[in-house]
């Protein structure tokens, strides 16, 4: 399994892709797992001092997927992808990998990969086709990454599947009568950033229908929390916003026990993993119908959306469920529920492994080929 940062240091990826390792073990399927760690920290890409150190990992990954064509009698690669460095490492490694002989599948992570696609020139986009069509298999997060990739890469259909992201079961969720005294607890998880939404949810937070109630909030995630507690301060909401920072697994799950809502107002996703730690922990969810966030969230039945970038619908958003502990405690069982239906990783696990089993085992589907050297980026 390759990637950037391994299961420690790669985000919403490295999560996911540990969650999937853990659950395994509950529906062995009889395959080894290693995962490659193609970048390392997450800091090695983001300076040019440390460039050194990056093309190290990239040079041992490279070593190891030559050692495992050769000491290895069945093998394939999964191959995760994002945008930005991610895809350059990819497009390296992917060529070692067809190269030396060894099938892979490719797994898109990015928010928006159509748009990292068509930001590229003509020969990058020939090159990231290359990595797509010399793919046994395409896992996208959703059903409009299907969509793109089909139209972009002109792959196949049965060449793509939609394997949604999933989280582990932290257990009964906490049962939140919450008293008409009593704040609504509200929870953002995530990077903090402009893409995330945070500018819009600190004014939403400052705007007057919310200054007369009950709430408080905390913020949890890196990124840039001087920048945004200097913005609470200016807007005169900081003495009721939290900057939490990074928090590990279990951090989350401490903040998550204690919260009522959580809200995600992001201007693009893949599928976010907060989104779905918020519907296991039976939280209202609050967030935008953005990526494959229309295919998880059923409105007013497990959450609310509200429009990206839309103070005044955030603001609304948040005075309904502040003000209606009912309804807030009612979302929330919905959100479990779903949770429960769909998006539990042991089933996540079992298709992942059953779809590695598969190509690996299956005889009759030698490795992917290019669709032909005459076709090149659209």
């Amino acid at each position: 399994m390759l990637s950037s940062g391994g299961v420690e240091h790669n985000g919403g990826i490295g999560r996911q892709m540990g969650y999937f390792l853990r659950a395994r073990n509950e529906c062995d399927n009889g395959v080894t797992y290693r995962v490659i760690d193609t970048r390392g920290p997450w800091f090695l890409g983001a300076s040019r001092k440390y460039t050194v150190l990056a093309v190290g990992y990239l040079a041992g990954a490279i070593m190891q997927l030559v050692w495992a064509r050769l000491s290895t009698a069945s093998c394939l690669v999964h191959v995760n992808i994002a945008g930005r460095g991610s895809t350059l490492r990819k497009i390296i490694l992917s060529a070692v990998a067809r190269t030396v002989g060894l099938r892979y599948l490719v797994h898109v992570h990015d928010y928006d990969y159509a748009q990292e696609y068509e930001r590229h020139g003509r020969f990058m986009r020939a090159r990231i086709a290359t990595v797509f069509r010399g793919a046994m298999k395409v896992v996208v997060l959703g059903s409009r990454d299907q969509r793109n990739l089909t139209r972009l890469l002109d792959l196949p259909a049965d060449r793509i599947t939609v394997l949604h992201n999933a989280v582990p079961d932290p257990g009964p969720a906490v049962a939140r009568a919450r008293t008409a005294d009593a704040p609504c607890h509200l929870l953002f998880l995530g990077d903090l950033s402009e893409r995330k939404g945070v500018p819009e949810l600190l004014r939403a937070l400052a705007s007057p229908p919310l200054a007369s109630r009950a709430w408080r909030a905390t913020l949890a995630g890196g990124g840039k929390l001087d920048a945004y507690r200097a913005l609470a301060t200016s807007l005169g909401v900081a003495e009721r916003v939290n900057f939490a920072g990074w928090l590990n697994e279990a951090g989350v799950k401490a903040l998550a026990a204690d919260a009522d809502v959580l809200v995600l107002p992001s201007h693009a996703e893949g599928l976010a993993m907060a989104v779905l730690e918020g519907l296991a922990h039976g939280l209202t969810v609050i967030t935008t119908p953005v990526g494959a966030h229309p295919e998880v969230i059923v409105q007013d039945v497990c959450g609310l959306f509200v429009p990206p970038g839309d103070v005044d619908a955030l603001a609304d958003a948040l005075v309904r469920v502040i003000d209606d502990a009912a309804l807030c405690e009612r979302l929330g069982r919905g959100a479990r529920r779903r949770f429960l239906d769909m998006f539990d990783v042991r089933g996540y696990a079992e298709r992942l492994g059953r779809l590695h089993a598969d190509l690996l085992t299956s005889a009759a589907r030698p490795a992917a080929q290019p669709l032909g050297e005459e076709q090149t980026s659209p």
